[in-house]
């Protein structure tokens, strides 16, 4: 009887315990459930979710059909790519010239890949920094080089990618005292040329006072990202190049802001700077890459009125003008680029200041040769460079302004777009052909007179 007595006791007390027990888990994991994915930063990519351990914390991810990876990061399904290959996380490891990718380094992929960074290193065909198509390092002897990967085009739209997180407000843009309104009569006027990108020096905003920073904001990583250059064409119009957009006219407009006035990506002055969000983001609609080649590598950015009122002057910004259509320079003009890109090939990281350098336009025959780009270059495009190759525009400036001076007024004549290498021999810079597309910007804008050109001298 005593036995029977204490073995009910016995029971009874480890049934306690095990609805005891059960009780906590589901409470931890109740409460894991929010807290987790704060802390994971969304590591489960694609829709796929977090299993957690017992101590609460993240154990595996549980991936949907068609992705797999240790973080689902990556589209099992994948064979070919769209746009220019942003958002491609297929697991092509291989170069088209048949060499094995060697594996990313984390640190790069942590600053330049934030949906394809924790999945542990990989040797995977990704596009960073804008390049034409997915690409990886391979091994040339003892050398390590970059080279484009074996994966055929999609011609479909671009994954949805981050672009469509949404951004905080951004602040409302503050405004110099001695500001006056933007008018046509301004243009291509800057106050101060501060000496003389790849070989380029650093320089004052007032010396580009058109310059547009644009940055998109995410809702993950709460950082402000910056994007592309882009020129002011009018107090609320930013022009900028296509390839910036992966999502082309799909963009989330709210995801993006543009600041003027900016001489340092990493610093505010708010005595020169003004910022606002985007409103609307037009990309070309024959813009296209399946040359590779960002052909129509044009966009337009309408930037959102505080209070009724876009841009205003001041010395650190103003609007360029607009040469007439079809208005061309001559062989060995000399021109102006400014950017935040990358000093020199090979460096990780943008150049924190605003850089600018010098560079003349090549005769069209000239870079369309097979020596340089062959048929590559379109009616669209035109190239400019240095005769000793010293100076060019690089990773990071893309959209940025090529101005030309005409009768002491600064003209926009090309965007930046793309190039192979920076500074490389017979590898010019390329850029889009503004003057091909002045009706389509007065289509799209309303902007008749400024897209007529009608600031550019007569002869």
């Amino acid at each position: 009887m005593g036995r029977t007595i204490l073995l009910l006791i016995l029971t009874t007390t480890l049934a306690g315990v095990s609805q005891s027990e059960t009780g906590l888990l589901r409470q931890k994991r109740q409460i894991s459930n929010f807290p987790y994915r704060k802390r994971s930063g969304g590591l489960c990519r694609h829709g796929g979710t977090s299993v957690p351990a017992l101590s609460g914390e993240h154990m595996f991810c549980l991936c949907t059909v068609g992705y797999g990876g240790k973080h689902c990061e990556l589209d099992t399904a994948a064979s070919c790519y769209t746009g220019t290959g942003m958002y491609y996380r297929g697991k092509v490891s291989q170069s088209e010239s048949g060499r094995r990718c060697v594996g990313w380094d984390l640190d790069t992929r942590k600053r330049l890949m934030g949906s394809d960074v924790y999945s542990g290193r990989h040797n995977y065909c990704r596009n960073l920094e804008y390049k034409r198509r997915p690409w990886c390092y391979v091994m040339k002897g003892v050398e390590q080089v970059q080279e484009y990967c074996d994966i055929p085009r999609c011609g479909v739209p671009v994954e949805t990618g981050p672009l469509d997180d949404l951004p905080t407000e951004p602040t409302e843009p503050t405004v110099p005292d001695t500001a006056s309104s933007l008018t046509e009569s301004t243009c291509g006027q800057r106050t101060r040329k501060q000496m003389k990108i790849v070989g380029g020096t650093v320089a004052a905003v007032e010396s580009h006072p058109w310059m547009a920073a644009i940055f998109w904001r995410s809702r993950q990583s709460k950082e402000n990202v910056f994007r592309c250059g882009g020129s002011l064409i009018s107090p609320c119009w930013v022009l900028s190049a296509a390839h910036c957009f992966p999502d082309s006219s799909q963009t989330k407009a709210c995801s993006l802001f543009v600041t003027l006035g900016k001489s340092a990506i990493n610093e505010t002055d708010d005595t020169k700077e003004q910022t606002f969000q985007v409103e609307e983001v037009i990309v070309h609609a024959e813009f296209e890459n399946s040359e590779g080649n960002f052909n129509n590598d044009i966009a337009l950015l309408k930037l959102k009125a505080v209070d009724g009122q876009c841009a205003v002057e001041s010395s650190s910004v103003r609007t360029v003008c607009l040469p007439p259509a079809r208005q061309a320079l001559g062989a060995g003009s000399s021109c102006e680029i400014a950017g935040y890109g990358r000093q020199k090939e090979g460096l990780w990281y943008n150049s924190q200041y605003l850089r600018e350098a010098t560079v003349n336009i090549l005769a069209h025959d000239v870079c369309s040769d097979k020596a340089y780009y062959g048929n590559l270059i379109t009616e669209n495009m035109f190239c400019a460079g240095r005769p000793d190759w010293s100076q060019d525009a690089c990773k990071g400036d893309s959209g940025g302004p090529m101005v030309c001076e005409v009768d002491n007024l600064m003209f926009l004549f090309g965007i930046v777009s793309w190039g192979e290498g920076c500074s490389r021999t017979l590898r010019p810079g390329v850029y889009t052909a503004v003057t091909n597309y002045n009706k389509w910007i007065e289509e799209k804008t309303g902007l008749s007179s400024i897209a007529s050109g009608s600031m550019y001298p007569q002869k």
